[in-house]
Order: structure tokens, then C-alpha cells, then sequence
């Protein structure tokens, strides 16, 4: 059954690629079709950036066309994508008329959450303030937890395993323990998760050598 769904999707994918080939890209007439195929995306954990920025693009030829739900969606995948750029990608194409919607300056201020690494209250946003938000987004919060477990690991040595239980918006017992196996960390007996060995990683003196016959062009020309 999963592999006929991925070669469903697969095909979907090709099809939209020849949509948005040539001058075709910008035709409003797509964006029906364009706009199923993010409900797609979001509901079976799939994702197509380029397809994506193409909605928005046309979004901004045609305003009168926006559908905000569609733009969040949007905005939510590229959040799952952490620590790619294609959230700032996507920010940049919101047509600014309808940048202030509520719902998507509510997803502004996650991603803002996100990035300052404010990670507790990203959980508190999303189960307290807004779950209605990722509703139907598959994998969201798996996503997220992936993110953050990179940050992690590139900051911490060990950690208290009750911090990293908040962090990774509550996750306990049985469900934490595999997720830590999973990442290759460990629970020490001491109540702290060992990540990683940070000592290995030592600075390292970059010496840049230029000579004379190296810049004698650039000062010829700069006379």
C-alpha cells in the first residue's frame, strides 16, 4: 500500500513539474490544482519546495486569488525543513497585503521561536495557544524534534534528561528512551543523557598567504 502511494505521489509530482514549466509557471488557471497538491503534501508528509514558491509567487501576481490556510500550509512544511532555508525562502514571497493574517504572522512567530531556540515556548504555542494550526500537518512535530535534536547535539555534551523532556515538548517514559536510541545518546546513571564528546573538536589557525604577483593585476587595473 505504501509503495502504490509513493509511486501515486511520484506521478503527481512529475505532473505538477510539467505545469510549471516555461511561461505556464505564472498561469493563475494552476493554482487550483497547485493548491490540492499542498493539501497533499501536508497530509501524507510529503514535501515539493519549488512547487510551493510557484502558489506563492502567484499569490503575488494575483492578490485576489490568496488563500491564507494555503500559505500557512506552506510555511509550516518549510518549518519542517529546519535548518534549510526554505522558510526564509517562502517569507519572502507572502504578498505583504495579507502578511498580517493572523494565522500566518502566528506562524511568523513560531519560526521566530524556533531559531532563537526559545523551544519551550514553540511547545507552549502549539499545544496551548494554537493547535488548531498543525492540524492535518503529518509529522510536524516529529520534524521539529528533529531540528532540535541537531541544535543539541551541537551544544550540549550531556543534559538533564527532564530539561530534554521539555525541550522536546513533553516526551516521556518509553517514547523519550527510544527517541534518545535513535539520536545514539545514552542515560547515564547520574539522571543526564550523554550526546556527545565535544572535546574533539578543537579550533584551527587559518593562514591565508597572498604574494606580490597575486595582486599586482588588481593594483595595475585600480590606478
Amino acid at each position: 500500500m505504501e509503495d502504490h502511494f509513493e509511486e501515486e505521489f511520484e506521478d503527481t509530482r512529475e505532473d505538477i513539474s510539467h505545469l510549471l514549466q516555461g511561461i505556464n509557471r505564472y498561469n493563475p488557471e494552476n493554482l487550483p490544482q497547485l493548491e490540492a497538491y499542498v493539501q497533499l503534501q501536508t497530509s501524507e508528509n510529503k514535501y515539493d519546495l519549488d512547487a510551493n514558491l510557484s502558489i506563492l509567487k502567484l499569490y503575488q501576481f494575483n492578490p485576489q486569488l490568496h488563500q491564507t490556510n494555503v500559505v500557512v500550509q506552506i510555511l509550516l512544511k518549510a518549518l519542517m525543513n529546519l535548518p534549510r532555508t526554505d522558510f526564509y525562502l517562502c517569507k519572502c514571497l507572502i504578498d505583504e497585503n495579507h502578511a498580517h493574517d493572523k494565522s500566518i504572522e502566528k506562524v511568523l512567530y513560531l519560526s521566530d521561536l524556533m531559531e532563537t531556540c526559545h523551544f519551550k515556548d514553540f511547545w507552549n504555542e502549539i499545544r496551548q495557544e494554537c493547535p488548531e494550526l498543525i492540524d492535518g500537518v503529518r509529522g510536524f512535530e516529529a520534524a521539529l524534534m528533529l531540528y532540535i535534536g541537531g541544535v543539541l547535539s551541537t551544544t550540549y555534551q550531556s543534559i538533564d534528561i527532564q530539561l530534554l523532556s521539555d525541550l522536546l515538548g513533553g516526551l516521556e517514559g518509553n517514547e523519550l528512551q527510544a527517541w534518545i536510541t535513535s539520536r545514539g545518546w545514552s542515560i547515564r546513571s547520574d539522571g543526564k543523557v550523554f550526546i556527545c564528546n565535544q572535546e574533539h573538536i578543537k579550533s584551527k589557525n587559518i593562514v591565508e598567504k597572498i604574494n606580490f604577483h597575486s595582486v599586482k593585476g588588481m593594483m595595475q587595473v585600480s590606478r
